[in-house]
Parts: structure tokens; sequence; C-alpha cells
């Protein structure tokens, strides 16, 4: 199983709606996103690569209130900080965001949190 497909299970025990990189416009909130940003390559002396990835991911969660996306980052980092399947630490505590151009759903913009994680998966 790939990273991107347990981390998707994992997100998705926490929200219904989980996608990579971005939503659709009409997706019903609360929604989250995630992104890989980057990471370290992990190689042996011989070149070879390792069994390993540490990967830089991006978890970004998006709701009609901020006290929502502020209630469903908390328990997203500790899903994350507690997963099994993979080793996840958070590299700090969510950014708050408001887009405000956004008003399908909600009348004052969309909230959202961004929280960037450290995560050592199989390769």
């Amino acid at each position: 199983m790939t990273i991107e497909t347990q981390l998707t299970t994992l997100l998705k025990t926490q929200c219904a709606q989980v996608y990579p990189d971005a939503a659709p416009v009409s997706t019903p909130k609360p929604y989250v996103t995630y992104q890989f940003i980057g990471g370290p390559s992990l190689r042996w002396l011989d070149k070879s690569p390792a069994d390993k990835r540490k990967s830089f991911i991006q978890i970004n969660v998006w709701a009609a209130t901020r006290i929502g996306a502020n209630a469903l980052a908390r328990q997203i980092e500790d899903a994350m900080c507690a997963a099994t399947v993979f080793s996840a630490t958070d590299d700090g505590e969510p950014i708050g965001t408001h887009d405000p151009v956004t008003l399908q759903d909600a009348p004052y913009g969309l909230y959202g949190t961004i929280q960037d994680f450290t995560v050592i998966s199989t390769r």
C-alpha cells in the first residue's frame, strides 16, 4: 500500500472529504486536502534507495467556521501522530488561513488551517 493510500485512509477517519492537492469547487464543507512538499531522498552509501521515505506533507483543513477548521485540524494532528502504518510528527502548530472570495456555503468565506508533518513510510 502506498503512502498516498495510507494517508487518505487515515484522513478519511476524521473527514469524509479528502483530496490530494485541491478539492472540486462544489465540495461540501468541511474537507481536507494534502500535498507532498518535499523531503530528503534517502539513499544508502552504494547509491541504492533506502527502504523508507521521509516526506514533508502539508495538510489543509477547510470549513465554514474558524472553530470548525481548528477542531478538525486538532483531530487530524492527533490521528497523524498516533498512526501505526507510518510514523508522523507535526512540524509546528496549525496556521490559520481564510479565503474571503469563496462564498458558496459560508457567508463570510472559507476558513482553513495549514499544518506540516514529517512522515516516514515504506518506500
